[in-house]
């Protein structure tokens, strides 16, 4: 019972942390583009989390290392979209579409943690992508669709990564380690697709925005893992729905953003869903 609070407290920490991240990234998506948003958030992370381990006296070393390489590498093609959605849509919008991985989460973990899955899941599922719909159907120009496809795309691989962090975590693999290799190989491979593209300067102005999501990334990273760690797989991907929940206040308050009534269906029918779906 008490490991299941404290796994509600970090969710909290987490989802708070996770919306602050998606408005630095909308505010950082005027001077860079998706793939240096991400390696600036990873490489300032990887910095934090380092600095944390050497303090802690964390080992880098793992017996581990293809699990570890296989969440880290689903992770950041997951962001990459993630982030690409957020800079195309509203900042409540694009958080919908990654938070659709509950849903996802409910048909994989059959699959992957051989659990056995309810009937009640599909109607779960249904109505999740009914909510979808709503929300993709008034936004159905090219480029906004798009957006919206990768956002749904990076729900499915944060369904995928949350998963391989709960088996880190069932092999008691620290918190920390976990998220070093995810900033690490986020790092390494924004850095060397950045390589072929246009770097943008970064001005005073960007720099504290690049701080703010960096920072608001990590403690949301470290609040995640620890709560896919000590609490209930599906009982978190329900409380993960607060993100939208605050994304959405901060985008009507903060970034004069508009919901229409298809798109507050949409969301709605999505955090219904995911609930839904949390259950056990």
């Amino acid at each position: 019972m008490f490991l299941m609070h404290k796994g509600v407290m970090w969710m909290l920490i987490a989802t708070f942390f996770f919306a602050l991240m998606g408005t630095f990234v909308k505010l950082g998506g005027e001077n860079f583009n998706s793939t240096e948003l991400v390696f600036y958030r990873s490489l300032i992370s990887l910095a934090i989390i380092i600095g944390i381990m050497e303090f802690t006296k964390v080992k880098y070393s793992t017996r581990y290392f293809k699990l570890h390489m296989t969440r880290s590498s689903i992770g950041f093609i997951s962001l990459l979209l993630f982030f690409y959605a957020i800079n195309h849509l509203p900042l409540s919008t694009a958080i919908s579409l990654n938070y659709t991985s509950p849903l996802f989460l409910g048909l994989l973990m059959p699959i992957i943690l051989r659990r056995k899955i309810k009937i009640g899941l599909f109607f779960g599922v249904l109505i999740g992508f009914i909510g979808v719909f709503f929300i993709l159907k008034p936004t159905f120009d090219n480029q906004s669709y798009f957006a919206g496809v990768m956002g749904l795309i990076s729900g499915l691989g944060a369904a995928m990564a949350y998963l391989f962090v709960t088996q880190l975590g069932q092999l008691k693999e620290p918190s920390l380690r976990t998220i070093f290799y995810f900033t690490l190989v986020s790092t390494i491979c924004s850095g060397i697709i950045m390589l072929f593209g246009e770097v943008n300067s970064i001005t005073y102005k960007a720099m504290f925005i690049l701080f703010g999501l960096g920072v608001s990334a990590t403690i949301a990273q470290i609040a995640i893992t620890k709560a896919y760690r000590i609490g209930n797989t599906l009982g978190n991907a329900g409380l993960s729905y607060l993100t939208i929940i605050f994304s959405t206040i901060i985008g009507i308050i903060f970034l004069d953003e508009f919901i229409d009534w298809q798109t507050s269906l949409g969301i709605s029918l999505i955090i219904i869903s995911g609930i839904c779906a949390s259950k056990k």
